[in-house]
């Protein structure tokens, strides 16, 4: 048997029903924007991998700054000691991340990320003995699949199973084009009742819904309508955060800064997971006292791993070189360019670009499903044709590692050409 065959015997796999699943393609290594699987057959890698290697598969900074953490201290527990690169990581951390960002909590992935700072919204102010037990999100949102991070998330088959088990959340339309009066509208109705901790949100780009964007005039006026009526506001920036957006934060295209922070993904430049969730000083007071039981006692027995922090302050040594930041620039070029030539396409509806983001909406007659035949039969084509590209229903989007070629992303956008083509 292959890999491929034998893979099926044991493992689970994620957002798969694995009685309709085909054998997946059992990748043996990668290099840059390319994969390649047992076979021998090559892959452009036009998502990163979900998002999480910007600066390319094997990249040799990263790999060193590892193996020298490992020879010297592969992990040591962060409850009761600290450690150089943690505090070198936070540091760093402090020269990059919106200014009002003062203290770093490390997890393990996006979702407890989330998880964290929803509880610390709900914790602050049971501290202070004030009762706000609810939170705000966008429809359409996904911020997880932990239990809060799911109850943020608007997206129902992910968390209809779950209904009843939940915590309680408002919410709002997405501000998009022609919706920004009725999603401020609704936030003023719902923070009016103070029953609110916090508001959650994907500031600029709504990931999983497919790539939807909306404008930072209007998420700033959501957010200052937060700041007057004390409700905590959280920028989940697993997937914009570290250049995605062109910026290195989504939250940077704004004067008004977030309260709390999520980050993952692409922080240690896909290598190891890790997650951290950032924060005021204002909030971390709210835990600051004499009385042990107001400490936040939540915790990962990775937290703070010292490999995971080496792989983190080399990938943002990476981020701030100014070839990467050459690559971001070229790379959102090329989207506006392609952007120009497909928009006017008989299939395309929509089109859009934020960094080195570009989605692409195909015209269908009917409502779509997230996983429908539309989005399968254009996944199958892409893969046939050596290309990673995961449709979300009807939307393709494009994702890259920033240091792909010119060559090879003339080829991802040749390939969804064709494929416009066979839909």
């Amino acid at each position: 048997m292959n890999l491929s065959q034998r893979d099926k015997k044991h493992n689970w796999h994620p957002y798969t029903q694995h009685k309709t699943a085909p054998d997946f393609p059992a990748i043996v290594k990668g290099k840059d924007a390319l994969l390649w699987d047992e076979n021998g057959k090559e892959y452009i890698d036009a998502i990163a991998s979900w998002w999480v290697n910007p600066y390319g598969h094997s990249n040799q900074v990263v790999a060193d700054a590892i193996y020298h953490q490992l020879t010297t201290l592969e992990h040591v527990l962060f409850g009761g000691f600290t450690h150089q690169p943690a505090v070198i990581l936070a540091e760093k951390l402090m020269e990059i991340l919106p200014s009002n960002q003062q203290k770093i909590f490390y997890s393990d992935n996006g979702s407890t990320a989330v998880e964290v700072a929803i509880k610390v919204a709900l914790q602050y102010n049971y501290n202070k003995g004030i009762k706000k037990i609810k939170i705000i999100a966008f429809e359409d949102a996904f911020h997880g699949d932990t239990f809060a991070a799911m109850a943020a998330s608007g997206i129902s088959f992910f968390t209809e199973a779950f209904q009843g088990s939940l915590l309680e959340v408002t919410r709002i339309p997405v501000p998009t084009q022609g919706n920004e009066n009725a999603s401020l509208k609704a936030l003023e109705n719902a923070v009016k009742t103070n029953e609110y901790s916090a508001f959650i949100y994907e500031p600029l780009v709504q990931g999983a819904a497919g790539m939807v964007m909306y404008a930072p005039e209007v998420l700033e006026q959501l957010l200052g309508i937060c700041q007057q009526n004390n409700v905590f506001t959280i920028a989940d920036e697993v997937m914009t955060g570290f250049g995605k957006t062109g910026k290195t934060f989504a939250s940077d295209y704004l004067s008004i800064q977030p309260d709390m922070m999520c980050l993952s993904k692409a922080l240690t430049g896909g290598t190891i997971p890790m997650a951290i969730t950032t924060f005021t000083h204002q909030i971390f007071d709210g835990f600051y006292n004499d009385d042990t039981n107001k400490a936040l006692f939540h915790g990962h027995t990775f937290t703070a791993n010292p490999t995971g922090c080496a792989a983190a302050l080399a990938s943002i040594q990476l981020l701030q070189s100014d070839e990467m930041q050459a690559n971001i620039q070229r790379v959102h070029q090329s989207h506006l360019n392609f952007q120009k030539k497909i928009e006017n396409h008989a299939k395309v509806k929509t089109t859009r670009v934020l960094g080195v983001i570009f989605a692409l909406e195909v015209k269908t007659d009917s409502a779509e499903s997230y996983y429908g035949n539309l989005r399968n039969k254009l996944y199958d084509f892409f893969i046939e044709n050596g290309i990673i590209l995961r449709p979300v229903g009807n939307i393709v989007y494009i994702l890259p590692p920033y240091i792909i070629t010119e060559n090879q992303l003339q080829k991802v956008y040749q390939t969804i050409g064709k494929a416009l083509e066979i839909v």
